[in-house]
């Protein structure tokens, strides 16, 4: 095994395209597209007829579980997938292969980015029924199934799906990178988190200087709430990250694992620590565009808002990183107006709140333009947050939780997107903030209680739940929470009142 992991697709290119090919699909199993994609081209050099290295090309354009293609990247790969049908002397799998892919393509240019995704999943599904013992074709049809999934299914079934079928392979090919890979993404959900912490465990050692294997095994320990395990894989991938340029520009792969790293240390209640991991994202320069942007605008939000820090939130920066193209990210810059607009209304700055609300309307249309429905529905939410807390100012209770009740229903119904360890604040959390300061806690509790679910040992949850608990009149139940955030913080590194609060309340004073 080499430092990628073992794939065996036997292609009909030449010896030293082959060898590029195989490199180039484990890359790519990795995620790793901009890698891969340089050694497809080397690989056509090798072979200019290599039907699959043009294969190979296409499919790093193609992001599934994180974003649309923007016309560029889509001309690319669709230019790259009619070669690769052009080149002669393929064999029946390469042309399944990449009639395949052509199908995603085709029906895109058509139909748009989901129905696309649609066609290469019906496509793939009949490869791999073609080829029930190609590992690669398994594989791929479950990545498909990943992308394709439902994200309103609070079962999860789909993801299911994938991952028995990606754990049936295992013992075959114990050593292929996307068996590790995509098994952590159908198992990266609440219900299903439990399942994917031996794959979690496993995956450095497949590829131990690969970036995004570094940082995948914390989509699982975010799951479940282990800050020190998603600190140190985050700290690794970054590193690995910078040793790895993407042309003149920083990885995005970078940004992705500094802002997981940096939610672990809030968590913790460590602030110091965070605000060298945000310093760090902020003076890195020229990141690669993509979900780099959703990275570097969450991780500004995060910083004040977790630690309550409401002023200061209304007082966010715009556009951090000037140099990034943000014109084409307005469902990421939502993420700072939120940010202003909600730390404006928790500060008493009711026009400075009425602004963000104007400007989260018109990211949301343009967001809905862009035909990110599932982004313009948190953008959506996040407008009815700020409302929500401006009513709350305003003295208008009943109005205020109705907002907030519908808020947090709102953003309950799509689970989070693997760009993100968690929603920069959860609406629901929220939802426990005001109902705690309306004097209501049981409803409190129980909203602070749903939230853990889904974003087990939250800093603010836990703490939350123990104060409603404790006004509620039940101090056992209160106790239970203050330990359980006791033991995942580092009192001793923490500045924060909340924890001084419960140490001392821990200790009988």
């Amino acid at each position: 095994m080499n430092e990628h992991g073992k794939v065996n697709f036997e292609t009909s290119c030449n010896m030293e395209a082959q060898s590029r090919f195989t490199h180039g699909l484990g890359m790519l199993h990795h995620m790793m597209y901009d890698q891969a994609n340089e050694i497809f081209n080397e690989a056509l050099e090798a072979d200019p007829d290599c039907a699959m290295a043009y294969w190979g090309v296409a499919m790093t354009q193609l992001n599934p579980l994180w974003a649309p293609p923007n016309e560029k990247t889509f001309e690319k790969g669709y230019d790259a997938i009619r070669k690769g049908l052009e080149t002669g002397n393929l064999t029946e799998k390469e042309l399944d292969y990449i009639n395949a892919l052509n199908a995603y393509y085709a029906t895109m240019e058509e139909s748009g980015f989901r129905e696309g995704l649609k066609a290469w999943e019906r496509a793939l599904e009949n490869v791999h029924k073609k080829y029930p013992d190609d590992i690669d074709a398994g594989a791929f049809y479950c990545l498909s199934l990943l992308a394709t999934a439902p994200r309103d299914d609070e079962t999860f079934s789909q993801q299911e799906k994938a991952g028995a079928l990606l754990e049936a392979f295992f013992e075959r090919s114990p050593e292929h990178p996307g068996l590790f890979h995509y098994t952590i993404h159908a198992y990266d959900n609440p219900v299903l988190a439990d399942k994917g912490v031996t794959f979690a465990h496993g995956y450095d050692k497949l590829a131990p200087n690969v970036p995004h294997a570094l940082h995948m095994p914390s989509h699982i320990f975010v799951r479940i709430g282990e800050w020190d395990e998603t600190i140190d894989w985050n700290r690794r991938s970054a590193d690995a990250a910078l040793k790895q340029p993407v042309g003149n520009m920083t990885s995005m792969h970078h940004a992705h694992a500094l802002d997981y790293m940096m939610y672990a240390y809030l968590q913790q209640g460590r602030d110091k620590h965070a605000r060298e991991v945000l310093d760090e994202l902020n003076t890195t320069k020229n990141y690669q565009p993509g979900v780099a942007a959703y990275n570097i605008t969450a991780a500004q939000a995060r910083y004040p808002l977790e630690r309550r820090q409401w002023e200061k939130a209304a007082k966010l920066p715009l556009r951090v990183h000037s140099e990034f193209p943000w014109d084409d990210y307005p469902e990421f810059e939502a993420i700072t107006w939120w940010a202003r607009g909600l730390g404006a209304a928790r500060s008493g700055n009711r026009e400075t709140a009425r602004e963000a609300v104007k400007r989260l309307k018109n990211l949301h249309e343009m967001t809905l333009q862009k035909g990110e429905n599932y982004w313009a529905l948190l953008v959506d939410v996040q407008r009815k947050t700020v409302e929500a807390w401006i009513l709350q100012e305003e003295g208008k209770y009943e109005d205020a939780l109705a907002m907030m009740q519908k808020a947090a229903d709102q953003e309950d119904t799509v689970d989070k997107h693997p760009v993100t360890p968690s929603a920069v604040l959860p609406a629901r959390e929220l939802l426990g903030d005001m109902l705690l300061l309306q004097e209501k806690p049981d409803e409190a509790l129980a909203a602070y209680g749903k939230t853990l679910d889904v974003s087990p040992n939250r800093f603010n949850s836990l703490y939350g739940a123990g104060m409603a608990a404790n006004m509620a009149g039940n101090s056992e139940l209160a106790k239970d929470y203050f330990t359980s955030l006791h033991s995942i913080t580092v009192p001793e590194e923490s500045p924060r009142a909340e924890l001084k609060q419960v140490t001392s309340i821990l200790a009988g004073n």
